[in-house]
């Protein structure tokens, strides 16, 4: 009877055992996961003959594997399909959450819109950008003097303004309401007018003619700078090359004017006359350095020296008549008049800051 009974025992266990391989040989293309699950359930079973949970946790994965492998053969395109469109879904997520990280990375700020369209000016080159912040895209830019129509202003201190049929965002500090004054004005003679080709015009201004002087500067110059200079403006003189006789002259009606200048709000320099070469036979550097001599030492101090005599004199120059100099001499030196007036707004800067 016992024999009976154990051999009834062997019995159920090979039966189960055909059932397993039954099941793996109907799925056929899946077959080694099939395998390899039933080779896992039979190692369980044999591992747990306590009470048996450990061949029904096992028979319960063996089924959920088998329905799986089975829908998986019937719906192969579908699945691919499906995985595919999840992959896509997936990268598309990824990217719309790099792109609102980098959206959220971006300066906030609300614009309180005007209920009719304001006039302004830039008062230098500025960028307009597509957003109120440095961290938004630049749409383009306009330059000093440009009329802008201003819609708004942001909380952040910027204006939203009209740009080429967009509504483009200008930093606030670079829009006046007024025509403002240019950043740098060049008053002189030929020197004047071959140093504004040689670096153009771009924020700033001229009023120069060839072969003038004194006179030109009294009564055409000097009505024709309010036009032009105002609040912010560096302003720049370079006469006497011509008339180096008038030193005093020079000296009078530049001193006479530095009240007007200052209180509109005009920073006043005057470029000493600079050396002239082996070719110029008209003046010679012994009677500019007096002329210079004399307006540095007779000029108002409000009126601030550029001694860009002694810094040709030390770099050298190009010229071909003695007189005039070459383009890249020019653009020196602009560069040196650049240099000199920053260097003096960083000083101010400085002791107005102790």
């Amino acid at each position: 009877m016992n024999m009976h009974k154990e051999k009834k025992k062997n019995l159920i266990i090979l039966f189960a055992f055909a059932a397993i391989l039954s099941v793996a040989l109907i799925i056929g293309v899946n077959g080694d996961k099939a395998q390899t699950v039933a080779t896992a359930v039979i190692n369980d079973r044999t591992g747990s003959d306590a009470d048996g949970d450990a061949y029904s946790d096992a028979s319960e994965d063996l089924y959920r594997a088998n329905t799986l492998n089975i829908e998986a053969s019937d719906n192969d395109a579908d699945v691919d399909v499906l995985e595919s469109a999840n992959l896509e879904d997936s990268e598309t997520t990824v990217v719309e959450a790099k792109e609102n990280a980098a959206e959220l990375s971006l300066t906030a700020f609300t614009v309180t819109e005007y209920e009719t369209v304001a006039k302004m000016f830039a008062s230098d080159t500025v960028n307009v950008r597509s957003g109120a912040g440095t961290d938004y895209d630049k749409l383009g830019k306009v330059t000093w003097g440009t009329e802008i129509s201003v819609t708004g202003v942001t909380d952040n201190g910027w204006f939203e303004v009209l740009y080429n049929d967009l509504i483009g965002y200008i930093r606030g500090d670079y829009m006046v309401s007024e025509m403002p004054g240019v950043p740098f004005l060049f008053v002189g003679d030929s020197r004047t007018v071959q140093l504004q080709n040689a670096v153009g015009s771009t924020d700033k201004a001229y009023i120069a003619k060839i072969g003038e002087g004194y006179s030109y500067f009294k009564n055409t110059a000097l009505p024709a700078i309010p036009e032009y200079a105002g609040q912010g403006t560096v302003m720049i003189i370079n006469f006497g090359v011509n008339d180096l006789a008038n030193a005093n002259k020079y000296i009078k009606l530049v001193n006479s004017n530095i009240d007007a200048w200052t209180n509109a709000g005009i920073t006043v320099y005057y470029a000493s006359v600079t050396p002239v070469g082996s070719a110029c036979a008209s003046v010679s550097n012994a009677q500019i350095e007096n002329f210079n001599n004399k307006l540095k030492e007779g000029l108002d101090p409000r009126v601030q020296w550029i001694d860009s005599y002694s810094y040709l004199s030390q770099v050298g120059f190009s010229s071909s008549d003695g007189l005039h100099y070459s383009k890249d001499t020019y653009k020196n030196l602009y560069a040196y008049y650049v240099s000199v007036v920053q260097q003096n707004q960083d000083n101010m800067v400085a002791s107005n800051a102790q």
